[in-house]
């Protein structure tokens, strides 16, 4: 009885020293995220060249049309020169409403409505100015949404 038990732990030694060698001899670490990390390395610098490539040459967008690209640099010395040229103007100009040749403050009838005057039309006399500061302005958006965080 007492040889049965030095056998099964010598066989559990052997076994646990099979293990240790197997486990010893396996390279350590993990290449995984190495190998990952070459990858993202590697389509960035292609990122980056495509990019480079772009913003620096001379290629066809559209041939058919006749539009090309041209490099950044080019592009803004072309720009820079062309608004030189222009006198400055005021950003974002307030459009008035004009008068109507009638003398009326009401905007003529589009064509096929009826030419009699609307019964609910305000006389010129009672039309009130619009302030500058009440008039939207034609490049903001008709509703704005709030954004979090922000009060006004």
């Amino acid at each position: 009885m007492f040889s049965t038990w030095i056998g099964v732990v010598l066989l559990f030694a052997f076994f646990g020293l099979l293990a240790l060698v197997v486990i010893g001899a396996s390279p350590r670490g993990n290449t995984y995220e190495e190998k990952r990390a070459k990858a993202r390395v590697e389509k960035l610098q292609v990122a980056r060249e495509e990019t480079t490539k772009a913003l620096t040459t001379y290629a066809w967008v559209n041939k058919s049309k006749g539009v090309v690209r041209i490099p950044i640099n080019d592009a803004m010395k072309l720009t820079v020169a062309e608004l030189a040229q222009k006198p400055p103007a005021p950003a974002n100009p307030i459009a008035t409403p004009e008068a109507n040749p009638s003398g009326q403050g009401i905007a003529p009838a589009p064509p096929g409505a009826s030419s009699a005057p609307a019964a609910s039309a305000p006389p010129a006399a009672a039309k009130v100015p619009v302030s500058p500061s009440a008039s939207p302005s034609p490049s903001a958006p008709a509703d704005l949404l709030p954004v979090r965080g922000k009060t006004p």
